[in-house]
């Protein structure tokens, strides 16, 4: 009997090792790329002087090098009215830093990048932000009755098309999330804007509670920047039933000698209000 159960034993080894096959996947590659990180934010309240913009090279998906600082390129803002140019420093790590930026609300800006003899370009406007005036908390809003949310109301300024980026992290994420809106259809009217966290074990989210902390970014952001945002958050939620196929997103930053070679990211200037809120 013990060995017509080794014989049968043996038998099942086999079949269930023969069945295991090593399948190669073939991922899609891209040619590297120059990444431009170049978000000059202008804090309310603040000179806005100091501002650091990014640079590196784009990674194949699977790779786990980050080291992908790039050192030794031209960096330089314009404003575009007045010819003044704010030279931005290598600092040899990949970023580039000015103290110098004199951020002036709708006024142009262009972003000079020269790297391997190339050079990149890309024009934005900094766009005013009104004052968050009230942030509170509630139940009421979210798709969870029973699950808290922060609300943020301000007044959206009337007879001008306006569009917003909002930030929110709470305190000891890493990540940050990104939410976008445009005043279409609120042109002129008081704003109120939620965020609720839902619970979700895949991703260790957790609901807020009581002493939960989260920080707030509203931003001021112009109508190219907006369309490129919006598909750029609904390309890192994932794809639905309905959602479009993802595909390569071209940001404004121009190869001026090789169209072709084009850099990715985005050269944004805006103004910013943060606050923080802390639930009771």
């Amino acid at each position: 009997m013990k060995a017509y159960l080794t014989i049968i034993i043996a038998l099942f080894a086999i079949v269930f090792t023969s069945c295991e096959d090593v399948i190669d996947v073939d991922v899609q590659t891209a040619p590297t790329r120059l990444t431009i990180e170049a978000s000059l934010d202008w804090e309310k309240g603040t000179a806005g002087n100091n501002q650091t913009i990014k640079l590196s090279t784009s990674t194949p998906f699977f790779d786990t090098n980050s080291d992908t600082g790039i050192t030794g390129a031209s960096v330089k803002v314009t404003n575009d009215t007045n010819g003044t140019e704010f030279i931005f420093a290598d600092q040899n790590n990949g970023e580039y830093t000015t103290t110098d930026f004199v951020p002036i609300l709708n006024q142009s800006y262009t972003l000079e990048v020269v790297y391997n003899g190339e050079n990149y370009t890309a024009t934005e406007t900094l766009m005013p932000i009104v004052d968050i005036k009230e942030v509170t908390q509630s139940t009421e809003n979210g798709f969870d009755d029973e699950i808290l949310e922060v609300n943020i109301f301000f007044d959206d300024p009337a007879d001008e098309d306006n569009f917003y980026l909002f930030r929110f992290k709470e305190e000891g994420d890493l990540l940050a999330e990104f939410e976008d809106f445009d005043d279409e259809f609120t042109n002129g009217r008081e704003i109120s804007w939620y965020y609720e966290k839902e619970e979700d074990e895949d991703t260790n989210t957790e609901e807020f509670t009581s002493g939960d902390v989260v920080d707030i970014d509203l931003y001021g952001i112009s109508e190219e920047y907006y369309n490129y945002i919006r598909i750029l958050i609904e390309q890192s939620e994932g794809v639905g039933l309905f959602s479009a196929t993802p595909v390569a997103l071209k940001g404004n930053c121009i190869n001026l000698d090789n169209p072709d070679n084009y850099a990715n990211g985005y050269f944004r200037v805006t103004q910013v209000v943060r606050t923080r809120y802390t639930f009771e």
